[in-house]
Formats: structure tokens, C-alpha cells, sequence
């Protein structure tokens, strides 16, 4: 129930989004060290925007902007599922990583459109 939720940390939205992000730090550690301040931080870069708007926007307290928030998160999972591809196409993570990583994403932005559906109403 909503009233049980005191903190965005009590968000299962917010605590994938974490999972998520220490996935992609452990998937890009293994990268080549010529990526570190490519792809790599690319990577990890989306993958901590999403559960960090996910917080801005809950602690804002205000819908219009909790949604906009929720919104700028859908865009850095988007990145993250195309940096992941352009990470298996060059050969630094393989198909099941990439499969695992895409898995994630979706099930993040599932839950970020429910959230912003329910929020419309």
C-alpha cells in the first residue's frame, strides 16, 4: 500500500534501479581500459540516472513533477539499452549479459510507466 511507503528507498522501482546499477558496474569493469572514459562511463552514467530521478522526483512531492522525473529516467534507460548493445556488438559483453542487462531495463520501465499511469489518474 502507498501509505506504507515512507521513502523513496521503500520504492521496488528505486531498489531494481540500484540493482541495476551495480550490474552495469560489474559488467563495464571487464571493458577495455581504452573504454573507461567511453562507453564504460556512458554506461554507468545512465544506469545512475535512473534510480536517481526516480528519487529526485519522489522527493519533490509534487505529481507533475514526480512524472517528469519519471519520465528523464525512461530516457536514461533507454540509453543504457542501446549503450548495452553497442557493448555486445564490440564484443565486451556477451549475449547472455546483454540479455540479463535488457531484462533489467524492461522491467524498469514497466513499473516507471505504471507508476506514471497511476499517477495520471
Amino acid at each position: 500500500m502507498a501509505s506504507e511507503i515512507k521513502s523513496y528507498r521503500d520504492l521496488k522501482i528505486w531498489q531494481k534501479g540500484i540493482q541495476l546499477v551495480k550490474t552495469v558496474y560489474v559488467l563495464t569493469r571487464k571493458f577495455p581500459k581504452s573504454e573507461t572514459f567511453g562507453l564504460a562511463s556512458q554506461m554507468q552514467r545512465s544506469a545512475v540516472s535512473i534510480p536517481s530521478n526516480i528519487a529526485e522526483g519522489h522527493a519533490r512531492q509534487r505529481t507533475g513533477e514526480y512524472r517528469w522525473f519519471l519520465h528523464v529516467a525512461l530516457g536514461s534507460a533507454a540509453e543504457l539499452d542501446t549503450q548495452t548493445v553497442i557493448a555486445y556488438e564490440l564484443g565486451y559483453i556477451t549475449k547472455e549479459e546483454l540479455t540479463g542487462v535488457q531484462n533489467d531495463i524492461a522491467e524498469i520501465r514497466k513499473m516507471t510507466y505504471s507508476i506514471i499511469s497511476h499517477l495520471s489518474d
